[in-house]
Protein backbone atom coordinates (compact mmCIF):
# COMPACT_ATOMS: atom_id res chain seq x y z
CA UNK A 1 0.00 0.00 0.00
CA UNK A 2 1.30 3.27 -0.76
CA UNK A 3 1.55 6.60 1.15
CA UNK A 4 -1.13 8.26 -1.06
CA UNK A 5 -3.20 5.19 -0.53
CA UNK A 6 -3.04 5.14 3.05
CA UNK A 7 -3.55 9.05 3.23
CA UNK A 8 -6.99 9.11 1.41
CA UNK A 9 -8.07 5.98 3.67
CA UNK A 10 -7.00 7.67 6.54
CA UNK A 11 -9.35 10.83 5.13
CA UNK A 12 -12.18 8.48 3.99
CA UNK A 13 -12.08 6.98 7.18
CA UNK A 14 -11.79 9.89 9.49
CA UNK A 15 -14.59 11.29 7.77
CA UNK A 16 -16.74 8.39 8.19
CA UNK A 17 -16.07 8.16 11.56
CA UNK A 18 -17.13 11.95 11.84
CA UNK A 19 -20.19 11.52 10.42
CA UNK A 20 -21.10 8.08 12.54
CA UNK A 21 -20.25 9.96 15.68
CA UNK A 22 -22.98 13.24 15.00
CA UNK A 23 -25.50 10.71 13.51
CA UNK A 24 -25.45 9.07 17.01
CA UNK A 25 -24.96 12.14 18.80
CA UNK A 26 -27.76 13.32 17.12
CA UNK A 27 -29.74 10.31 18.49
CA UNK A 28 -29.24 10.92 21.93
CA UNK A 29 -29.07 15.39 22.15
CA UNK A 30 -32.68 16.55 22.63
CA UNK A 31 -33.51 20.15 20.76
CA UNK A 32 -33.38 20.67 17.00
CA UNK A 33 -30.64 23.09 17.44
CA UNK A 34 -28.25 20.64 19.18
CA UNK A 35 -29.22 18.50 16.18
CA UNK A 36 -28.50 21.25 13.82
CA UNK A 37 -25.25 21.96 15.45
CA UNK A 38 -24.29 17.91 14.57
CA UNK A 39 -25.07 18.71 10.84
CA UNK A 40 -22.74 21.67 10.41
CA UNK A 41 -20.48 19.31 11.76
CA UNK A 42 -20.89 16.74 9.24
CA UNK A 43 -21.14 19.09 6.25
CA UNK A 44 -18.10 21.12 7.21
CA UNK A 45 -15.70 18.37 8.83
CA UNK A 46 -17.18 14.80 7.77
CA UNK A 47 -17.91 15.51 4.60
CA UNK A 48 -14.73 17.53 3.07
CA UNK A 49 -12.60 14.89 5.00
CA UNK A 50 -14.32 12.08 3.15
CA UNK A 51 -14.00 13.42 -0.47
CA UNK A 52 -10.44 14.23 0.10
CA UNK A 53 -10.13 10.74 0.81
CA UNK A 54 -12.35 9.89 -2.01
CA UNK A 55 -10.76 11.57 -4.48
CA UNK A 56 -6.98 10.81 -3.02
CA UNK A 57 -7.91 7.41 -3.61
CA UNK A 58 -9.24 8.00 -7.63
CA UNK A 59 -6.03 9.45 -8.48
CA UNK A 60 -6.90 12.44 -9.47
CA UNK A 61 -9.50 11.90 -12.56
CA UNK A 62 -12.05 13.01 -13.64
CA UNK A 63 -14.06 11.37 -10.89
CA UNK A 64 -11.84 12.84 -8.15
CA UNK A 65 -12.32 16.69 -9.65
CA UNK A 66 -16.10 15.72 -9.60
CA UNK A 67 -15.68 14.37 -6.08
CA UNK A 68 -13.90 17.81 -4.58
CA UNK A 69 -16.48 20.04 -6.30
CA UNK A 70 -19.17 18.37 -4.40
CA UNK A 71 -17.09 18.60 -1.45
CA UNK A 72 -16.14 22.36 -1.82
CA UNK A 73 -20.28 22.92 -2.77
CA UNK A 74 -21.31 21.45 0.48
CA UNK A 75 -18.60 22.86 2.71
CA UNK A 76 -19.70 26.34 1.07
CA UNK A 77 -23.37 25.77 1.36
CA UNK A 78 -24.18 23.56 4.34
CA UNK A 79 -23.03 25.86 7.08
CA UNK A 80 -24.69 29.05 5.61
CA UNK A 81 -28.13 26.62 5.01
CA UNK A 82 -27.68 25.43 8.86
CA UNK A 83 -27.53 29.06 9.92
CA UNK A 84 -30.99 29.52 8.08
CA UNK A 85 -32.46 27.14 9.31
CA UNK A 86 -31.59 27.64 12.78
CA UNK A 87 -33.15 31.48 12.44
CA UNK A 88 -36.30 29.41 11.58
CA UNK A 89 -36.63 27.19 14.31
CA UNK A 90 -35.30 30.24 17.08
CA UNK A 91 -38.21 31.84 14.94
CA UNK A 92 -40.30 29.09 15.17
CA UNK A 93 -40.02 28.39 18.90
CA UNK A 94 -41.09 32.46 19.52
CA UNK A 95 -37.53 33.11 20.95
CA UNK A 96 -36.12 35.42 18.10
CA UNK A 97 -36.62 39.20 18.77
CA UNK A 98 -39.18 41.05 17.57
CA UNK A 99 -36.91 44.01 16.44
CA UNK A 100 -34.56 41.43 14.48
CA UNK A 101 -34.38 41.18 10.42
CA UNK A 102 -36.33 38.39 8.84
Amino acid sequence: MSAAQLAGWAFAGTGVAVVVVAAVCAVLVPGALARLHLLTVVTSLGVPLAGIGVAVLDGGGLAGGMTLLTVAIVAVTGPAIGGAIGRLVVQDEGRAREDAPR
